[in-house]
């Protein structure tokens, strides 16, 4: 079925991307986005999976690779604040490819470092390109999705991140006893570098932002690679439905009654990331203290994440029923509970793999709940700022939690006490959950954001 032009030589972007079915370009889009997600997951967790390696070759403690976990997460940080703003901006397209150019030749360059430092430095440039990716290949899928299946697609596109931290547990603990540590900065360096290039070639920009940005001629040729039957001429007048946004991009997340979930959204995403980047940093070293062999503690790693791919799949299906905010006090209240039992069944491996399937499947699984909902919430001209503050300030939690979780294992915690302490940010995010709903009724959301 193909839109033509709603009213003689206007057409609405939103309304030819309701009604025209064009499965190649849309998988085309989801693939690519999706891709650039795996990659994403792959090198941010990466330093996890090669950490036992590293520590037994430079002869350091585990505490020394606190700082270098926390690099890459304030990295992260900072590209998740500054570029998602810049993308909101000069749009998605161009800061989507070039920090996916850059995080690679980042990548390639680390197998050549040989100390703590230089290894924290270049952690850290690579946490600036790995920091927008998420945000913006999400704003780009919400805005290419019609109201039907807008969270769907996100949650699968986001998906992606945790498939790819799970296959980098699966592919780590294949390289590195093959070709050592540094094979798999090799592999997470050429990949994205090859997908920069597709992307170049087939990634398209938002059609709602070249409108809301007046860049007409842009969207008309967007449009016409679109749904190539629609007549468009020099005349054709193209429309959305959104008001462009002149303000200061961060500031708007505070006007129009959106502050409260605004600042809701954070300490959710803050709590939240503290778990995950302590469990996906710390868990394979905490697991392999435990008695385990290096390549059981590497698998552990990887069912946190692999329980991630299986909960973000299935979160987007409840939460297309039951709503974001059901879903999400489950799934926290959740994972309060599995974390907090990892150190108690850490001496029986079934169970163990069990209870972290299922920590994986709330925490991991979650956070692209978070993000979607964050998609969600906010405007075109908000989006991807939306999504990257979201991130951003949660990923202060992500700094914290691998530095602190390295100070609690230095003290020699028991690791019944280690994982009990985790559990306490999950249950945070449990309850502000429930201010998040009277948040939005105060506002006066409609029912689909968060019901």
């Amino acid at each position: 079925m193909t839109a033509q032009p709603a009213h003689g030589n206007v057409i609405e972007v939103e309304r030819v991307l309701g009604e025209t079915h064009h499965p190649v370009f849309q998988f085309l889009l989801l693939a690519l986005c999706g891709l650039c997600l795996v990659i994403d997951g792959f090198d941010a967790q990466a330093m996890g999976y090669v950490a036992p390696s590293v520590i037994g070759e430079w002869h350091v403690s585990k505490a020394a690779l606190g700082p270098v976990f926390s690099a890459s997460l304030f990295g992260m940080l900072l590209g998740a604040l500054g570029l998602s703003v810049l993308a909101d901006k000069v749009g998605r397209r161009p800061v989507l490819i070039g920090t996916t150019l850059f995080f690679a030749l980042s990548m390639l360059a680390t197998p050549f470092v040989t100390t703590i430092a230089a290894l924290i430095a270049l952690r850290f440039i690579t946490g600036l390109g790995l920091g927008c990716i998420m945000p913006n290949a999400m704003a780009l899928v919400d805005e290419f999705s019609t109201p039907a299946h807008r969270v769907k697609r996100m949650m699968l596109v986001s998906c992606g991140f945790t498939l790819g931290a799970a296959l980098g547990g699966f592919i780590s603990a294949a390289l590195i006893p093959a070709f050592g540590w540094r094979a798999v900065f090799w592999v997470g360096g050429t990949v994205p570098l090859l997908l920069a290039f597709a992307m170049i070639v087939a990634l398209p920009e938002s059609l709602q932002f070249l409108v809301l940005k007046g860049h007409t001629e842009r969207a008309r040729r967007w449009l016409v690679k679109f749904d190539p039957t629609l007549k468009i001429d020099a005349n054709t007048r193209i429309v959305a439905r959104e008001k462009a946004n002149d303000g200061a991009p961060v500031a708007e997340l505070f006007r129009a009654g959106r502050g409260p979930v605004t600042l809701i959204l954070w300490a959710i995403s803050f709590m939240n990331l503290i778990d995950l980047y302590f469990l996906s940093n710390w868990l394979p070293t905490v697991m392999r203290d435990a008695g385990y062999a290096p390549s059981t503690a590497v698998i552990v790693g990887t069912v946190l994440q692999t329980g991630g791919v299986v909960g973000t799949l299935l979160l987007g299906w409840f939460i297309e029923r039951f709503g974001f905010v059901r879903v999400l006090f489950v799934c926290f209240l959740g994972a309060a509970l599995t974390v907090g039992a990892i150190g108690t069944v850490a001496h029986a491996l079934p169970w163990l793999l069990v209870v972290v399937f299922l920590g994986g499947f709330c925490v991991v699984g979650g956070q692209p709940a978070v993000n979607a909902l964050a998609g969600h919430f906010y405007p075109t001209a908000l989006r991807s700022t939306g999504i990257g503050w979201s991130l951003g300030i949660g990923r202060i939690g992500s700094v914290i939690g691998p530095l602190v979780g390295g100070q609690l294992i230095a003290l020699n915690w028991s690791n019944a006490s280690l994982f009990h302490a985790a559990a306490a940010p999950v249950l945070c995010s449990a309850l502000l959950v429930i201010a998040l709903a009277g948040a939005t009724r105060q506002r006066g959301r409609s029912a689909p954001s968060t019901a």
